[in-house]
């Protein structure tokens, strides 16, 4: 007699998958509104209604006392903390840091990517192997190379101290990028040679604008994390003229008295630094992913 369990009715496997996917989007959704609520709730009601998914006094003052719109008086009569951090200088200085290093580091992983897909060159594979090996060195294993050069060329407590480590190239963008330019027809190329163009000219004018998605993709990924980058800003220009918004954030959660947070601020604030970043997801995600499945299958 046949005992074999009988075979799952026909979808439920794609509906066991959907609650896998729906308790994935509670978990990473919920602290989200968690903040979004306590940044825009009155700092005097807060404790009031800890509990509460919305705000029983929905109000923008937080985020007016973190732009610096209000002094420590009036701040702490509104029951914060009173408080005060630069996070408009943080703002720019953010901005300024994550332009920098996606400029430079992009533009520079690009061209050695190229390189590595196109050119020929004694070493190459054994450079590129280092490339790909530098991957799984964690960062803080650099972290001391990179201060004393730092601390030596003086530029310590400057953007070009912040910026030069990130500045030249990422042994995952030349990956990528490479993986891209391999599907490149060489056919276009040949074509070029055989006119007179170099190899910098190809690279230009026929390489880049067919690769605006990966450099997209590349460009997104380093600008994201720049601009969440805590430690080596902290380490190396830690003064408020050069803090960036990781750093404000820590200070401004340092500074707060009696050891009391300030958790309204603290969530606008923070609200002001997660915002870009998702909003970026949201409209570049489905391309990343895509983009990446391509050079991965490569």
């Amino acid at each position: 007699m046949d005992h074999a369990s009988p075979n799952p009715p026909p979808g439920l496997g794609r509906l066991l998958a959907w609650a896998a996917l729906a308790a994935m989007l509670v978990l990473t959704v919920a602290p989200l509104l968690v903040m979004l609520k306590t940044a825009v709730e009155h700092p005097q009601a807060l404790y009031a209604h800890a509990a509460d998914w919305w705000p029983s006094e929905p109000t923008g003052v937080n985020f007016v006392r973190v732009a610096g719109g209000l002094d420590a008086e009036q701040s702490l009569a509104l029951g914060g903390s009173g408080a005060e951090v630069n996070f408009v200088r943080a703002l720019l200085n953010s901005l300024l840091f994550t332009a920098l290093v996606v400029i430079l580091q992009t533009t520079n992983s690009a061209m050695a990517a190229y390189a590595f897909a196109r050119l020929e060159f004694p070493g190459r594979r054994l450079i590129f192997g280092a490339f790909i090996g530098s991957m799984m060195l964690p960062g803080v294993v650099l972290f001391i190379p990179n201060f004393i050069l730092i601390r030596d060329l003086g530029w310590l407590g400057t953007m070009a101290g912040m910026v030069a480590p990130f500045a030249l190239m990422s042994g995952f963008s030349i990956f990528f990028l490479r993986q891209f330019f391999l599907s490149v027809p060489r056919d276009l190329e040949e074509a070029a040679l055989l006119d007179g163009a170099s190899h910098f000219y190809i690279f230009r004018r026929i390489v880049l604008p067919l690769s605006t998605t990966p450099l997209a993709t590349i460009a997104m990924l380093t600008g994201i994390g720049a601009w969440n980058e805590f430690f080596w800003p902290f380490v190396v220009s830690p003064g408020e003229d050069m803090q960036v918004l990781p750093v404000a954030l820590q200070a401004f959660k340092s500074q707060t008295p009696q050891g009391q947070i300030d958790w309204s601020g603290l969530m606008a604030a923070s609200t002001i630094t997660v915002l870009p970043t998702l909003l970026l997801l949201m409209v570049f995600g489905r391309r990343v992913v895509e983009s990446v499945q391509f050079s991965g299958g490569r």
